[in-house]
């Protein structure tokens, strides 16, 4: 396929690299880590992993080192940044051998489990340098937590003779790989498995990690949109734009594009949880605002909204946390089945508490 003019310029970028990974390195061990809360109970469920060292990279002498390979797994949602996290690692492994292979497993954890894999070669590498996207091997959101899906892995692994397996992910999937970090040093199997952060949404963070990628890129794209439409509606003069943002567990990126846009309101959820707002004070907060803003002659605005919001406020973080356990079957574990969505209603209503209640029947 011929390239146009503005993907051989794509292609032709180079990132700006640390001088860590400028050239020759050596690891230094660190302080032992830990856990920002519930340190015993972590411990105990990974003795084998936890209270690892930080590790720091200073200068270090270029050495012939035998060869070995890599595997590297996408899991969860797309992020700007995945394709070129996997072409750093490519050209960190052949720099090191030129004889190290660099597979990826098909679809996310799942390609782990079912044996699902491609060799990432050099060709296939230069068509997505510096492209959005998880799309060079797909992503997927299986879950690692059964003994049959890590021998099944492991079994894949010493047949392409992978030594170190990385997964690129956000909270779940770095679960998915402390699990499986901890069951194959228990094992002594001799497999390195690394986390690498990645959440649009910017909630993985520490002295170590500035900001995960992706999140850069969705708020200057989101602050991009946002701008435009206020920009119209600023025009128009006579709409209310209501514009849902991602972020499930956190509000960064609300945030972060309300600093960027200067919208009339931007929700943040935290903000909700720590106030304890119920719904009807956030309709209310949002009602003044409109109110204030058509006694001065402005019918329009904008208001951001994090998606994860109606989680955040209390009341109903108290009625999900009750319909999970009422519509669960303590006998299976499993959810309860009924013949109707009446029947599953007239049930519900019948079981939950009354301030539960309440906060139910105030739902359209």
């Amino acid at each position: 396929m011929e390239k146009s003019a503005l993907q051989i310029a794509r292609a032709a970028y180079q990132p700006k690299l640390p001088k860590a990974l400028q050239g020759p390195v050596k690891a230094v061990e660190g302080a032992a880590t830990q856990s920002v809360g519930n340190q015993d109970e972590i411990k105990a469920l990974f003795p084998n992993t936890y209270g690892m060292p930080v590790i720091t990279f200073e200068a270090g002498e270029a050495k012939e080192l035998p060869s070995f390979n890599v595997g590297v797994i996408l899991s969860g949602g797309q992020a700007p940044g995945g394709h070129n996290v996997i072409s750093g690692l490519f050209d960190g492994v052949k720099a090191l051998n030129p004889a190290n292979k660099l597979y990826g497993f098909i679809l996310g954890p799942g390609g782990l489990v079912d044996h699902n894999y491609m060799e990432i070669t050099s060709e296939l590498m230069d068509e997505y340098r510096n492209t959005g996207g998880f799309d060079i091997i797909g992503s997927g959101r299986t879950k690692l937590e059964k003994e049959d899906q890590f021998e099944k892995g492991i079994e894949i692994l010493r047949e392409l003779g992978i030594k170190a397996l990385v997964i690129i992910g956000g909270d779940d999937s770095n679960t998915n790989a402390c699990v499986l970090a901890e069951y194959y040093a228990a094992k002594k199997y001799g497999v390195q498995v690394i986390g690498c952060p990645k959440t649009i949404d910017g909630d993985l963070k520490n002295e170590q990690i500035e900001t995960s990628f992706g999140f850069d890129t969705a708020c200057k794209t989101y602050s991009e949109l946002i701008g435009n439409i206020e920009r119209d509606c600023n025009s128009a003069r006579k709409y209310w734009h209501f514009i849902k943002l991602m972020g499930r567990s956190a509000s960064h990126i609300a945030l972060e594009c309300a600093l960027q846009t200067q919208p009339n309101i931007c929700l943040i959820s935290e903000e909700v949880e720590a106030k304890e707002m119920s719904l009807d004070d956030v309709v209310t907060y949002i009602a003044t605002a409109v109110a204030n803003r058509a006694a001065d002659g402005n019918n329009f605005g904008t208001v951001l909204i994090p998606e994860g919001l109606i989680e955040f406020i209390p009341a109903i973080k108290k009625l999900i946390a009750e319909l999970n356990e009422v519509l669960t079957d303590p006998a299976t574990g499993e959810s309860r089945e009924f013949a109707s969505a009446e029947e599953q209603i007239a049930f519900v209503k019948g079981a939950i508490a009354k301030d539960n209640l309440a906060v139910l029947e105030s739902l359209p």
